[in-house]
C-alpha cells in the first residue's frame, strides 16, 4: 500500500525566528525533513541561528527561491549560490545572506 504524506510549509507547526528576525518553518515527513527559511540581509549562521539551536550545521540539501546565500565550507572553501541553483553542504558548515536582500531558500535533511 502507498503511503502518502503532504505538510504545508506555510501552517508548519515547527517555526521559529532567529535572533536577528529571519524565520524558518519546518515540517517532516516519513523520510525527510523540509524547510524554508526567510532570511534577512545580514542573517549567519553561526551568528543568529547557531547560538540560538545551541547546535553545529547539519549536513543538508538546499534550494535558493530569491536572494544570494554564501556557504563556507570545510578548509574555508566559499561559494555563493542564488535563485534556481541547489547545493549540497556537510556538517560544521557556515552561511551568510549576501547583498541587501533577503534570502528564500528550502533545505532538506534526510530522516535516518
Amino acid at each position: 500500500m502507498a503511503i502518502i504524506a503532504a505538510k504545508n510549509l506555510n501552517q508548519a507547526a515547527n517555526q521559529r525566528t532567529f535572533l536577528d528576525g529571519s524565520k524558518r518553518s519546518v515540517v517532516f515527513l516519513k523520510s525527510v525533513v523540509i524547510g524554508r527559511g526567510e532570511y534577512l540581509p545580514g542573517w549567519q549562521w553561526s551568528k543568529h541561528a547557531g547560538p540560538q539551536t545551541g547546535k553545529p550545521s547539519a549536513k543538508h540539501i538546499g534550494y535558493i527561491i530569491s536572494g544570494h546565500m554564501v556557504i563556507q565550507g570545510a578548509g574555508n572553501k566559499q561559494t555563493t549560490v542564488g535563485p534556481g541553483e541547489a547545493f549540497e553542504v556537510g556538517p560544521g558548515h557556515d552561511a551568510r545572506v549576501a547583498g541587501d536582500k533577503p534570502c528564500v531558500a528550502l533545505d532538506f535533511e534526510h530522516l535516518e
